[in-house]
Order: C-alpha cells, then structure tokens, then sequence
C-alpha cells in the first residue's frame, strides 16, 4: 500500500534542504533493500520528526535515485533531495 506523496513548492525545497544539511541519517538502506523493518522505522521517525536524512548504502539492491523516490512514496513524504555519488 502506497501514501499519497506530499508535494512541495521550490521554495520550501529550499528552505528544507538548508535544514537539511546539519541532519544526521536516521535509516539506513543496505544490501536487503527497503524493507519492512525500514519502512516501518522511516515511518515512525517522520511521525516525530518532519524532515530527516537517509543513508542509501552502496551495497543497496536498488540505485539511490530510485531507492529514494519509492521510499518517499511508500512512506507519503516528499524528495527533497538526493546527494552523493552513484
């Protein structure tokens, strides 16, 4: 089951990735991929928190583009952005 996706003006984009610059990853998404476990923990960290930092590892079985994009569908939060390398 997928949430409705939030979608957010280029000027909260911003204002959000200047936030989020100083966060420290809260989940991590490694060599299983997204699951359960790491959706739920997403989930219940968004409830408390209204923006956080994930770490998509390299050894992910999904590309971090794509990694990030479901993640923010299946949890209902918006991409604010994807850095780092490939």
């Amino acid at each position: 089951m997928t949430t409705k996706q939030k979608t957010l003006s280029s000027k909260q984009i911003r204002y959000l990735r200047s936030l989020g610059h100083h966060l420290v990853p809260v989940a991590m998404v490694g060599q299983h991929g997204m699951t359960k476990e790491v959706l739920d923990a997403v989930k219940a960290v968004l409830a408390s928190h209204e923006l956080i930092k994930v770490k998509i590892q390299n050894t992910a079985s999904l590309e971090r583009h794509e990694a990030a994009e479901a993640l923010a569908a299946k949890t209902g939060a918006a991409l604010v952005q994807v850095i780092g390398r490939s």
